[in-house]
């Protein structure tokens, strides 16, 4: 009886592993240009410069600019951003480039 129930039980993990992995693992990025950017927040438009929004950042945020690691206060406005967010709605990376010029 306890070998069914268990079979029972492995099989029903299995086939929830299944469903929800590739549910967990679609992190969603979008792009845009920062607006501002302070300790906890970062503000951020769309490419086109309009519906702007806040997004929160956590302290283990990965934060990049130009490839280098970096701290969230040291994005600056104008600044392309590409921010990466996992399956729970938190920020899970920010990567920015700098314009040359």
């Amino acid at each position: 009886m306890f070998q069914k129930v268990a079979l029972g039980l492995m099989v029903a993990f299995v086939l929830t592993a299944l469903v929800a992995g590739p549910a967990v693992a679609a992190d969603k990025t979008h792009d845009g240009t920062v607006v501002s950017a302070a300790e906890g927040k970062l503000v951020m438009s769309d490419k086109d410069g309009k519906n702007e929004h806040t997004h929160a950042i956590a302290a283990t945020t990965k934060i990049t600019l130009d490839g280098k690691e970096a701290k969230i206060t040291d994005l600056r406005k104008g600044d392309s951003v590409k921010v990466t967010v996992d399956a729970e709605g938190k920020v899970s990376a920010v990567a920015a480039t700098r314009a040359k010029g």
